[in-house]
């Protein structure tokens, strides 16, 4: 097969693309796939029919690095042992795993045939194409990618077009009529896109980056200084994903709550808010990753009573004790976490709100442990993700002293993660007679039940809501009342002609 017109000398290379990690890495592999699409290559679902598997790894936790390896040796087994032949001929590392070890992955996975970073995105099929050739391009070698813009917020705009950054002003090289249906841009200056598949909700990265200095986290220095997307790069793209039947948008990036901080506007994020809720065929635009110091009033009233934006509060808290965050250094306490949500419901009362959680800090006490317990059981969270710290290389947190046994780690993390399930448990059954939203997104094994989420449930990191009765369309935004829960998850009877 081949590409008609200017292209019609390219044979399309099959290629399967494994995207690994959170949702702001989906859109990374979406512009990687639309930018493999554009240089001659041809996605396909099974591994084994294609000539390469490139894989966009996760380097945030052990966990995560733990999959990305082991994806990567999975594809390594399909490879054929002899050139030319059918059959997986390149296995390929990107994403942030990639990005963060370079050489270090390249030397500890030789089962890889190379390994690059963000830099080879813009140029990612033809390096490729070099690969399948019997090139074995020179390892990434990675660097602190908060050095590459200017320290100055104001200044990176400027110089970010000389920067790869993945999901930033990298449009196709070909001519509009040229690309193949279903990548963007269309028109304007969308980002270069490919969707992996349907359904009625996206992410939509408006920043990357972070300027914060967490002891505990690796993500700046890999992933570079924090910049925002210009405001008209994100409106155009929301109207091209409403074309591709998205209905709801999410908003993410490693800090939504600073985006605007180099556009030199600090009330950025609600007016892109504003013209958000303008894009025909978008119903819900919900915002991720907030930091509690950075909620300010106007931001939460933008995002408690908008006509689309719906009250869904991620906010990052890490930890309730005061101490502990401090060494995290991080700002707030219990006392000034309680009163933002308390802020926040009194504007949205069935707002939802979620957050993450660290147990096992260094220097973390028992007495520190009990204050995030009774910080959990005030703050009626409709989700809490708790997780165990573990060190991260490069970080302060790795060097202090204090450390807490694996061991005791464990035991922290799976008391506090069993209070926080029963507490969801009764904050889902606390909505039993509330009116919600539910957008659908699948149907049940037997087909008669919608299966999605109401307005306060965000997308894979939430519970869902059950429609009961009759399925109804993916898609569909169906009223209902919630009659019962399962664990954070709503069962919903649809209203009917008013009743419900």
């Amino acid at each position: 097969m081949a590409r008609a017109g200017l292209y019609s000398e390219v044979v399309l290379t099959p290629v399967h693309l494994v995207s690994l990690g959170c949702a702001r890495n989906e859109v990374d592999s979406e512009e990687l796939a639309a930018r493999l699409e554009d240089g001659g290559f041809t996605l396909v679902d099974d591994p084994a029919q294609a000539s390469a598997v490139m894989v966009n790894t996760c380097g945030f936790v052990e966990a995560a690095k733990k999959d990305s390896v082991d994806t990567l040796l999975a594809a390594a087994d399909l490879k054929s042992d002899e050139p030319g032949s059918a059959g997986v001929q390149a296995v390929v590392a990107v994403g942030c795993l990639a990005e963060r070890y370079g050489q270090e992955l390249a030397e500890a996975l030789p089962e890889a045939d190379a390994v690059l970073g963000f830099d080879s995105y813009p140029d990612i099929a033809h390096r490729l194409q070099a690969i399948l050739a019997g090139d074995r391009p020179t390892s990434h070698v990675p660097r602190d990618r908060r050095k590459l813009l200017p320290v100055t917020p104001i200044a990176r705009q400027a110089a970010s077009a000389h920067v790869a950054i993945p999901g930033h002003r990298t449009p196709s090289s070909r001519p509009t009529e040229e690309l193949p249906a279903g990548v963007a841009p269309a028109s304007g200056p969308r980002t270069h896109r490919r969707r992996f598949a349907g359904g009625p909700t996206a992410p939509l990265k408006i920043a990357s980056g972070c300027d914060r200095r967490c002891t505990f986290c690796a993500i700046p220095a890999f992933r570079g200084s924090y910049i925002s997307r210009p405001p008209v790069e994100v409106v155009a793209e929301a109207h091209w994903l409403a074309e591709q039947g998205v209905r709801d948008l999410f908003l993410v990036s490693e800090n939504t709550s600073s985006y605007g901080k180099d556009l030199a506007d600090l009330k950025a994020l609600e007016k892109l808010l504003l013209e958000l809720n303008r894009v025909d065929g978008i119903d819900w635009v919900r915002v991720s990753y907030l930091q509690p110091a950075e909620m300010r009033p106007s931001l939460i009233t933008a995002m408690a009573g908008g006509e689309k934006v719906v009250p869904y509060f991620d906010l990052s808290f890490q930890h309730a004790s005061g101490s502990v965050l401090r060494r995290m250094r991080r700002f707030g306490d219990a006392d000034s976490f309680l009163t933002l949500i308390e802020s926040i419901r009194a504007q949205a009362p069935t707002a939802g709100i979620r957050s993450n959680v660290i147990c096992g800090f260094p220097g973390e006490t028992t007495d520190d442990v009990e204050v995030l317990r009774q910080f959990l059981e005030a703050a009626r969270l409709d989700a809490v993700g708790v997780f165990g710290y573990s060190d991260e290389d490069g970080t302060e947190a790795a060097r202090l002293g204090n450390q807490i046994s694996h061991d005791e780690i464990e035991a922290r993390r799976s008391a506090v993660a069993d209070l926080a399930e029963e507490l969801m448990s009764q904050r889902a059954e606390d909505r039993i007679g509330e009116r919600v939203r539910v957008l659908v997104e699948q149907h049940g094994s037997d087909q008669t039940v919608g299966i999605g989420r109401s307005a306060h449930q965000g997308p894979e990191v939430d519970g869902s809501t059950e429609l009961l009765g009759a399925a109804h369309p993916i898609g569909e935004l169906v009223d209902a009342v919630v009659v019962g829960a399962v664990g954070a998850d709503l069962l919903a009877d649809p209203i009917r002609d008013g009743v419900s």
